[in-house]
């Protein structure tokens, strides 16, 4: 099968590479649209840590089973189907109490971090464990299902949030999770969505996913900007989904007391933030990791309309062409969102 494998940092080949064959609890998954993640993007020059070659990388897809394992009995050739990026176990402590995204075994498909490999879907073919996978409705289309896993991590993010109708949610970064988080909020019935960011650009596609207010922290005191319009409080929520501490302290300087803020970007391994006024004005904070079962609310959302993923695509491109959109994502081109390949 045609594969692309990151054979050292910054190079990525199409390679012939050996067709898995599914075990007896396994499907075989013929890819037909797998997104660039902007983790593929910071483990291309091996910055993550989590990308280490040879990898092929890739796990947001979707496509159409090819052949299952012979303990495969729900799932049929031809079938359309997406999966999860999370490889649980189903039995450790963490996953027997729903807790999947913590499973103490957990692997992540695409990722090869020297505790272990395991090989994506920037492939024509990939092996996948059955209880990751889910059905994809006859309409729905492959580059679009490709962007089910960004959903359910803001799915997941705004579940993890202690949101109550009406609230004042801040949402620092507005990158393809961001945008969104912003959807998610939406449906989720907060009464006002501020994104917050340093590119115009971004923010006026936030406007357009459902934001009322664009802020660009460059050009605005977004503490005093966000105060302004909260009478004097401060957002009820914020979601920062950077990872860095100049977006972390932002986020938290548009709280109010009281107030919660929940972590999603992790484009650092550390950060700084100011502790004393977390803890004096009792500032709540909330990790959030990948996602937990919300496959099917997304698929539903999605399907419905509720969710908009159409507008986030910029294009679907065959798998040679892989190298040099990795390259364009690399170097931030303006205007470039999602990155799908079509293998």
């Amino acid at each position: 099968m045609k594969a692309l494998v990151l054979t050292a940092y910054k190079q990525l080949e199409i390679t012939d590479f050996p067709t898995p064959t599914p075990g007896a609890d396994e499907v075989l998954l013929q890819v037909r649209a797998c997104g660039i993640c902007g983790s593929d993007v910071h483990g291309y020059d091996g910055g993550s840590g989590r990308r280490i070659p040879p990898i092929i990388m890739g796990h947001e897809a979707s496509g159409v089973v090819a052949a299952v394992g012979k303990n495969v009995t729900d799932l049929s050739e031809g079938d359309r189907v997406t999966f999860d990026s999370t490889v649980y176990c189903g039995a450790c402590f963490f996953c027997r109490r729903g807790q999947l995204n913590l499973c103490d075994n957990r692997n992540v498909v695409g990722v090869s971090c020297g505790d272990y490999r395991r090989h994506g879907a920037f492939a024509e073919y990939i092996a996948l464990p059955r209880h990751i996978l889910y059905r994809l409705p006859e309409a729905f289309p492959f580059e679009h299902a490709a962007l089910i896993e960004s959903v359910s991590i803001a799915f997941h993010a705004v579940h993890r949030t202690p949101i109550q109708l009406g609230d004042t949610a801040v949402v620092v970064g507005t990158g393809m999770i961001g945008l969104l988080v912003v959807q998610s909020l939406k449906l989720r019935g907060v009464g006002r969505i501020i994104a917050v960011d340093i590119d115009d650009f971004k923010l006026e596609r936030a406007r357009e996913m459902g934001a009322h207010v664009g802020l660009n922290s460059k050009k605005v005191d977004v503490a005093a900007a966000v105060a302004d319009l909260t009478e004097g409080r401060g957002a009820d929520v914020g979601l920062e989904v950077v990872g860095a501490t100049a977006s972390l302290q932002t986020a938290l300087s548009a709280l109010r007391k009281g107030g919660s803020l929940t972590l999603v970007g992790n484009l650092t391994q550390t950060a700084e933030f100011p502790l004393q006024a977390v803890v004096t004005r009792e500032i709540s904070l909330h990790g959030t990791c990948g996602s937990c079962g919300e496959y099917p609310a997304c698929i539903q959302a999605m399907a419905s309309g509720a969710i908009q993923v159409a507008p986030l695509v910029s294009v679907v491109a065959p798998l040679e062409e892989g190298p040099s959109w990795f390259q364009r994502l690399y170097n931030h081109e303006p205007g470039l969102m999602k990155v799908v390949l079509a293998p």
